[in-house]
This record gives C-alpha cells, sequence and structure tokens, in this order.
C-alpha cells in the first residue's frame, strides 16, 4: 500500500508546466513539451504539389512519412531563410507525427500556473484561437501555442493527403 502514499504526495506538490521555447522572428512561443518528439536540423523536404504554402513537403523519418509544415510562413512572417540554425521540432499529435520548422529553439522553461496568463483578446502574430495563454518570466513573454488547433483539421487532412500520395 506504500505506493499509493506517494503518488497522492505528488499531485498535491505544485508542478510547473513545461515548454519547450522556439523561436519566430523576434518573438518567442512555448509548446507544451509532452508533444515534443524531437528537435532535428532542417534537410530537404519531399515538395507536394497543389499544397499551400506553409506545407513545406514531407521527409521521412526513419520509415515515417512525415509532413513539415513552415510555421514561419503560417504566421506569414517576411523573407524566410534556411540556415545552419533552422530547426525542425518533429511533434506527436494524436497519433500523428508532424514536423515544424522554426528559427531557433532556446530552451526548456517549466511556468507555474500563476505565471500563464490568459491570451489578451488583441492578437500578436496569430490568432488567439491558437494561443493558451502568455508565460511570463521575469521580462520574457512567451506566447504558449496550441499546436493542435493550430495546426487544424483541414490543414491536418490536407497534410494526411499529401503524406498518403507520397507513401
Amino acid at each position: 500500500m506504500t505506493g499509493m502514499s506517494t503518488v497522492a504526495k505528488l499531485a498535491g506538490e505544485p508542478t510547473g508546466q513545461e515548454f519547450l521555447v522556439f523561436t519566430l522572428g523576434d518573438e518567442e512561443y512555448g509548446i507544451d513539451i509532452l508533444k515534443v518528439q524531437e528537435i532535428r536540423g532542417y534537410d530537404q523536404v519531399t515538395r507536394i504539389a497543389n499544397t499551400p504554402t506553409f506545407i513545406k513537403g514531407v521527409t521521412n523519418l526513419r520509415g515515417v512519412i512525415v509532413p513539415i509544415v513552415d510555421l514561419r510562413v503560417k504566421f506569414s512572417q517576411q523573407e524566410v531563410e534556411y540556415d545552419e540554425n533552422t530547426v525542425v521540432i518533429v511533434l506527436n499529435l494524436n497519433q500523428r507525427v508532424v514536423g515544424i520548422v522554426v528559427d531557433g529553439v532556446s530552451d526548456v522553461l517549466s511556468l507555474a500556473s500563476e505565471q500563464i496568463r490568459p491570451a489578451p483578446e488583441f492578437a500578436v502574430t496569430l490568432s488567439t484561437e491558437y494561443l493558451t495563454g502568455l508565460g511570463a518570466l521575469g521580462d520574457r513573454m512567451l506566447i504558449l501555442v496550441n499546436i493542435e488547433k493550430l495546426l487544424n483539421s483541414e490543414e491536418m487532412a490536407l497534410l494526411d493527403n499529401a503524406a498518403a500520395h507520397v507513401a
């Protein structure tokens, strides 16, 4: 029975939520670390016809066809460049693996619930429906993104079709 008490004790401790912090332009974003499978450099992808510009294509990741979405294009950033700092965050979203291209990954931060503020009514770069809130860390402001909502179902359907044509 000792196992039960430790579980209860752990549940009672204040734990922060961990976010992987990435940059797009001058802004820092955070996504739930539990959704992140791995971080890798940007490799060439196989382009697919008739997909929106932010869908860069697909890549083969150890036998799995993974669609790659460039969040910088999605967030209408100007002048998207690929260099040695460009990274792909491979996400595992409800049995689906997707890569997102970002300018860079800076760190992993743990935010306690009191450090997370509701998203403002006015959007920063993206629609507030994609935001879970803002993380405040001293003078740093993290835009916390609901990545599943961001890669919404229509886009996911496009990605599925894209991946199916290549597989």
